[in-house]
């Protein structure tokens, strides 16, 4: 009798599979699809479970490729180690973390000092989700002090800002019941007027608002110009209107490289200022942050104070549980690049966008709006004889080649305008620079040979928030 048994024949052996895509195991792999609306019935293993996910998330565009986006996309891997090491913690457990309070304060701090606060040690602030947030609660304050200067009964406020704010801003006026008033575009000036801004004000205006870095075109508004034209009018009929200066990309690229440009707290009018750190402030989304020149410009009333988890914590935010990640992270950049190594980073990014947006000019085929001189984006559009395309049938095509870029039409009262624009951050490097422009040169010839713009629905078809 064989103390072995044979070699199995062909037709015997057992059959190899992928366990992801060939095993019909309820908790392995999987021949079929689960469930997209409803809990499947029973568990799946962990691996197969991942590989579901990762593989329809293949299906995304890439963030390094993505130009249309201000946020982040690429970080040290230390500060990616530091935030998986803080994921699990909530920010707002003041008294459970306090080295994270501790180092949210010493962000707002930092930006105080950054931001030539009169005295930073006395400057307020707090850590955000991001700037939308931030715009909310600095609204909120505006609001509030407007409230307590006993406006005349059933008054309505208002707020004034440029047509190009971001969106964040239409959410404020419409959920805090605030009447917008928007300065349009005109001519060649795709931003807001100081002296157009200051003719809307009235004893109801709360604020207005001036961008530093318009998400249109990558442009500063003249925030000091601004501030001027209200001291006029102060002057003029008593009225004493507040600037708050939505700083969201601008606030962390023009102290590094427009040190002598004046938009901050230098400025008297200036009441509050947000910004993004997760856009040029180079962390991975979603940080933001809100600061006041000084406690009063903050109503009290606002701050709650919250007896939670064994401690008496003031907080003012919208959010309440969020992880503390993010804001770690933002430490981290501060203290890791500091003053010289944010103006090398911005430098280079600034570089960069004027590299490239030289190059599209020099094509031929299209129009500069910016260069990327202040905020590190351009915008441009196709010259009046190119009659073949138009700019979204470039970002159709530009996306084929893994390129996302948004197209979009400018708003009152330049909706005639369409246009490009193309963000640049810190990791859109030379060499991916170099590789965009041939991408786009070598579409050029097939476009030209078009018969005319692709129809279609060009709200819809822009990809672009702003």
């Amino acid at each position: 009798m064989a103390l072995h048994k044979g070699p199995a024949k062909p037709d015997e052996r057992p059959l190899s599979v992928n366990p992801f895509y060939g095993e019909a195991n309820p908790v392995g792999g999987m021949t079929e699809a689960p469930p997209k609306h409803r809990m499947p019935d029973g568990p799946i293993s962990p691996s197969t479970a991942y590989q579901v996910v990762h593989d329809e998330l293949m299906l995304d565009g890439n963030s390094r490729l993505n130009l249309a986006t201000f946020v982040t996309t690429w970080m040290e891997p230390q500060a990616g180690v530091l935030m998986a090491e803080c994921r699990d913690k909530n920010m707002i457990d003041k008294d459970e973390y306090p080295r994270t309070a501790e180092l949210e304060r010493r962000c707002v701090a930092m930006l105080a000092d950054l931001w030539n606060a009169p005295d930073p040690s006395a400057a307020v602030g707090c850590s955000t989700t991001g700037s939308s947030e931030a715009c909310m609660l600095a609204g909120m304050a505006l609001k509030r002090r407007w409230s307590k200067r006993n406006p005349a009964p059933g008054a309505r406020p208002n707020l004034v800002m440029g047509v190009n704010v971001q969106v964040c801003w239409e959410k404020f006026c419409n959920f805090w019941e605030v009447e917008p008033r928007l300065v349009p575009m005109e001519g060649e000036r795709y931003h807001l007027d100081p002296q157009a801004a200051a003719d809307l004000c009235d004893e109801n205006t709360i604020g207005v608002v001036g961008i530093l870095g318009s998400t249109f075109d990558g442009s500063y508004e003249p925030i000091a110009d601004l501030c001027a034209a209200l001291d006029a009018l102060q002057e003029r009929s008593g009225l004493d209107v507040p600037v708050h200066v939505d700083g969201a990309s601008g606030g962390m690229v023009a102290p590094f490289l427009d040190p002598d440009v004046v938009w901050d707290f230098r400025l008297p009018r200036v009441a509050s200022i947000n910004t993004s750190g997760h856009k040029y402030g180079l962390v991975y989304p979603g940080v933001g942050w809100a600061l006041w020149r000084d406690k009063e410009a903050l109503p009290e009333e606002l701050v709650f104070r919250v007896n939670y988890l064994g401690g008496d914590m003031p907080t003012f935010a919208l959010n309440f549980s969020r992880p503390g990640a993010q804001v770690v992270a933002q430490y981290y950049t501060l203290l890791r690049l500091g003053r010289e190594g944010y103006r090398a980073v911005q430098q280079s990014t600034r570089d960069v966008a004027m590299a490239v947006a030289e190059k599209v000019e020099s094509l031929g085929d299209f129009r500069l709006l910016t260069r990327g001189d202040q905020l590190p984006v351009f915008a441009f559009t196709t010259a009046p004889e190119v009659t073949a395309y138009d700019v979204f049938d470039v970002s159709r095509r530009l996306r084929e080649h893994g390129w996302l870029v948004p197209a979009y039409t400018f708003p009152p009262n330049r909706e005639d305008l369409s246009v490009i624009r193309v963000v640049c951050r810190n990791g859109f490097s030379e060499d991916l620079a170099a590789l965009f422009v041939d991408d786009l040169t070598r579409l050029l010839p097939e476009l030209r040979k078009q018969s005319g713009p692709a129809t279609r629905d060009k709200g819809a078809a822009t990809g672009f928030h702003h």
